[in-house]
């Protein structure tokens, strides 16, 4: 018998298979909702960061088109893969949401395990589920009638606690392009109107994230949904993968015919949405974002901001502040930038400023000092 040592994909080769998945070596001419599809969901703590994402990766799209997709139900705001709320299609969220739970469920123990000390669980998801039932409810206002039932314990936690037992869905107008509107629940059967999928294809969800996030290692994927014990699930697929290993001789699986452009294929800046997948989804994050531009887009509240890509990789963060009519877009590169590549930022940032600040009078640029000098 013979064998043959896998391939080897170096940083820049990485790189830019990546891009082509994510749609970040060109934009793409398809649907909001297919490209929704395609990255299996946008990352959505806020309402707005997914808008920015997916204006960044395709042609001509409008805000319009995705309220109108929430507004439908063909899209939903849910938490799932690693506990965080994610714009996802509706397939999707019932689909994600039951491969994910033991994820969830193992957080909340974690995290919240004392605090929700004395409260039975089940009894809480099904108090939840009643009251929703009813009508759809905010935040302060479910927060409060849990609250009656299990005084002395605070009602944010009984909500997030909630969040976690449940599929919970964000209903419009919350989510919708410039409107304002408080988070108010609903369940995610009866938002959508269907079940969720008893018992989701794990195999086909991991060929999922290859397809938009490979090549990747099995701790990778893990990294990406927040499960673990993933390994067993891409053993029974490795007849139907490309096998490939990094420089440091990881094991990276691929689906065969997924794009795999050459490391000199030129990429185009972007500006990546706040939270945007893209920079959060393996468990090494080198092939986008090296350690020094980690650490500098940090904070405390693991608030992450929009980055910018030069040459592929993220090498700044950026900002739009609105004040009297100006809207100003701020750059602010890690490291010092080519006479080019200010240019060609401040071209696509034009670009930025008239899709997120449609309305402003007046609109600036402005690039800061670079952090290392």
């Amino acid at each position: 018998m013979t064998t043959t040592t896998p391939a080897v994909l170096d940083h820049r080769a990485l790189n830019r298979a990546y891009l082509a998945r994510q749609m970040l070596l060109s934009r793409h001419r398809t649907s909001a909702s297919a490209a929704i599809e395609s990255l299996v969901g946008l990352q959505s703590q806020q309402p707005v960061p997914p808008y920015y994402g997916l204006w960044t990766r395709l042609a001509d799209f409008r805000p319009e088109e995705l309220s109108r997709l929430i507004s439908e139900r063909a899209v939903t705001r849910i938490v799932v893969m690693r506990g965080t709320v994610h714009l996802v299609t509706a397939d999707d969220a019932l689909a994600l949401r039951p491969w994910v739970q033991p994820c969830l469920d193992r957080g909340m123990r974690s995290a919240w395990g004392k605090d929700l000390a004395g409260i039975e669980l089940s009894a809480l998801a099904g108090a939840a589920r009643e009251l929703l039932g009813a009508r759809h409810l905010s935040t302060t206002e479910l927060g409060g009638l849990l609250g009656e039932r299990w005084p002395g314990h605070s009602p944010s936690l009984l909500v997030n606690a909630a969040r976690v037992l449940l599929p919970l869905v964000q209903v419009p107008p919350r989510g919708l392009w410039g409107r304002s509107a408080r988070t108010t629940y609903a369940t995610a059967e009866s938002w959508l109107g269907r079940p969720l999928v008893p018992e989701p294809p794990a195999g086909e969800l991991v060929v999922r994230y290859l397809a938009a996030f490979g090549p990747a290692t099995v701790k990778d994927v893990q990294a990406w949904s927040g499960l673990t014990r993933l390994r067993e699930t891409v053993a029974r697929l490795r007849p139907r993968l490309a096998v490939f290993r990094d420089t440091a001789g990881r094991e990276l699986f691929d689906l065969p015919e997924a794009p795999r452009p050459g490391p000199d294929t030129p990429a185009p800046v972007r500006y990546l949405a706040p939270y945007d997948n893209a920079i959060l989804s393996h468990a090494d994050r080198t092939r986008i974002i090296d350690d020094a531009g980690r650490r500098a887009i940090a904070t405390k509240n693991a608030v992450i901001p929009g980055t910018v890509l030069v040459d592929g990789f993220v090498r700044g963060a950026w900002r739009i502040d609105e004040r009297r009519g100006t809207a100003t877009l701020t750059v602010q590169p890690f490291t010092p930038l080519t006479a080019r590549q200010r240019d060609e930022l401040a071209e696509e940032g034009e670009r930025l400023l008239a899709f997120g600040a449609e309305t402003a009078g007046e609109r600036l640029i402005r690039f800061a000092e670079p952090l290392g000098g």
